[in-house]
Formats: structure tokens, C-alpha cells, sequence
């Protein structure tokens, strides 16, 4: 058995709905730029060509209900409300048309950025990490299995903060279905059980404070909650 010089990090995991196990986080993938005006309102234009990713460590996770710590070195702090996909078998190179067989669930995720350090990184060409993989950034509620949520399209994905509606929009509005991304994804990786990838956010993003409350909902998933506390 291995030794370690001191002990290793234990395994983040996510509750699932109907199961005492948890599911162990092994990677985090993010869509970008997956709702044609939140692009517009980030300033840019989507790539229809094909996705495109970054990543989050699994220490990001975060529970919902949780209280996380105003980040350093921001001072302006976004949410992004998202659809989370967990992937249930290995998928390597699989077709669009067998991508569903891979997803084992879905969960209402957010995707905290620090949104000064990611646009003074893209301004540079620079990569997203400072701005994206935060601790504490990647909230997710707990698991509810694909064969009891149905097919993705038709439902709203709403996200308030202290009440007051932010981002309001339906998953239909994504520019690559959840089958493409894990399509597209399965070509520069064997996706295994274990991956979290979070399918994008649409429009209406913008900054929290300390104290505030986000709410966050997707019709027949676990609504996700996040409190803002004061910067360490």
C-alpha cells in the first residue's frame, strides 16, 4: 500500500435522489457559451462549429444549501445558472445517437466566476483558470436519474437572488444538446463514471454580495440554493 507525506484530499461526491450512495466526482467539464444571448450579452459571438470546454477541479464542488465565502482577489462576482449532466458508463468517440445511454442523471448546477479576472484574461487570450476554477465554485444539486427527468427541451431553467427573478429561459434554448456535448466531449476523452459536465448558462448573469441568497430551478430536478458570506 502506498504512503502518503500527508493525507490525501477525501473524495468530493453528489447525493442522488432514491440512492443512499452518493456519486463520486471525478472530473468537472463546463460548456461555454452554450445560449446564443448570453453570449451576446458576454459580448461575443457562439461558435456553431463545435462546443468548447474548460474545466474545474472536483475540490470546486460545492453542496447546495451551502454558505461560501465572498472569493479573493474579485470584485465582481458572478452566478450562472446551469443544467449539470453525470455521466453513468465509459463513453469513448460515442455517436449522438447513442450519447443518452451514457448520461446516468441531471442536476441544477452554478458556475461561480469571477467574472473581472475571466474577462481580463480573455481580453490577453489568456486561459480562463483564474476567473473559473474558484474554490467553491461548482454548486450542485443532488442527482435526480435521466429515465425519471425525460427527455431535455421543454423545461425552464429560472435562477432569482433575493427574490427577484434573474435568468429565465427553457433548455431548449441550448445551442448543442446534451447528446452533442457528450458526443463532441467523448472525442478528446474516455468519459467515465464519475464526470460532471455543466451544459452552460443562458442570459441574465450578474454580480452577488455578501448576504445575498440565490435560488436556482429546473422543472422535475432538486432546486439549488447558495448563500454569499462576507470575503475572508
Amino acid at each position: 500500500m502506498s504512503q502518503f507525506l500527508f493525507p490525501p484530499l477525501a473524495s468530493k461526491s453528489i447525493p442522488v435522489s432514491g440512492e443512499s450512495a452518493e456519486y463520486p466526482i471525478h472530473r468537472i467539464f463546463c460548456v461555454g457559451r452554450n445560449y446564443a444571448a448570453h453570449a451576446a450579452e458576454m459580448g461575443v459571438e457562439v461558435d456553431r462549429e463545435a462546443p468548447f470546454y474548460f474545466t474545474k477541479t472536483p475540490s470546486a464542488y460545492i453542496a447546495s444549501g451551502a454558505t461560501i465565502p465572498y472569493p479573493p482577489g474579485s470584485e465582481n462576482f458572478h452566478y450562472e445558472m446551469e443544467l449539470a449532466l453525470v455521466i453513468g458508463k465509459p463513453a469513448f468517440k460515442i455517436a449522438v445517437s447513442n450519447a443518452a445511454s451514457a448520461i446516468y442523471g441531471y442536476a441544477c448546477a452554478l458556475d461561480m466566476t469571477r467574472r473581472d479576472l475571466q474577462q481580463a484574461s480573455r481580453s490577453k487570450q489568456r486561459p480562463w483558470d483564474l476567473g473559473k476554477d474558484v474554490e467553491n465554485s461548482a454548486v450542485v444539486s443532488t442527482i435526480t436519474k435521466a429515465e425519471s427527468f425525460g427527455k431535455v427541451g421543454p423545461q425552464r431553467i429560472h435562477l432569482s437572488v433575493n427574490g427577484e427573478t434573474k435568468q429565465d429561459a427553457h433548455l431548449s434554448d441550448l445551442i448543442w444538446s446534451v447528446e452533442e456535448i457528450v458526443s463532441d466531449l467523448s472525442k478528446f476523452y474516455h468519459l467515465q463514471p464519475g464526470d460532471v459536465i455543466m451544459t452552460g448558462t443562458p442570459a441574465g448573469v450578474g454580480p452577488v454580495v455578501s448576504g445575498d441568497k440565490i435560488f436556482g430551478s429546473i422543472n422535475g430536478l432538486a432546486p439549488i440554493e447558495l448563500a454569499i458570506g462576507p470575503a475572508e
